[in-house]
């Protein structure tokens, strides 16, 4: 794809996801096998690169995304929240492995604790 060509710059950490900034509008491009989802805060740019996609190549619009590798995604709009689970694909496996009826526990870090951005790593070192 010629991703320079419609002004997206590919992530140097994910070679599968490319974004856009033009002032306050951001879009993203992520890439899987043959799925391209993308994401932006503009309905017509994102139109926009829905056409230049297909002059490109032959696709079809599926419409909203629900699930993206086997993650599913929920969207409440008049709330502006957007929130992803894996618990379908977390069902499957502990059928396959005849665990559906396992009881729950508790993920081994303190409950309630609270992450923030300030939190990361912000030098090469810590990011070792």
């Amino acid at each position: 794809m010629q991703s320079k060509e419609f002004g997206f710059i590919r992530n140097e950490d994910e070679p599968c996801v490319y974004k856009k900034i033009s002032g306050s509008i951001v879009s993203i491009l992520i890439l899987y096998v043959d799925d391209i989802l993308i994401i932006g805060n503009d309905i017509p740019t994102i139109q926009s690169i829905k056409t230049w996609l297909s002059s490109c190549f032959s696709m079809k619009d599926l419409g909203e995304t629900t699930y993206i590798l086997r993650v599913k995604i929920y969207r409440d709009r008049s709330r502006r929240l957007l929130d992803l689970s894996q618990s379908t694909y977390i069902d499957k496996v502990l059928k396959r492995f005849s665990m559906e009826e396992s009881k729950r526990g508790f993920l081994p870090m303190r409950h309630g604790i609270s992450l923030s951005k300030e939190m990361c790593p912000s030098t090469p070192q810590e990011r070792e």
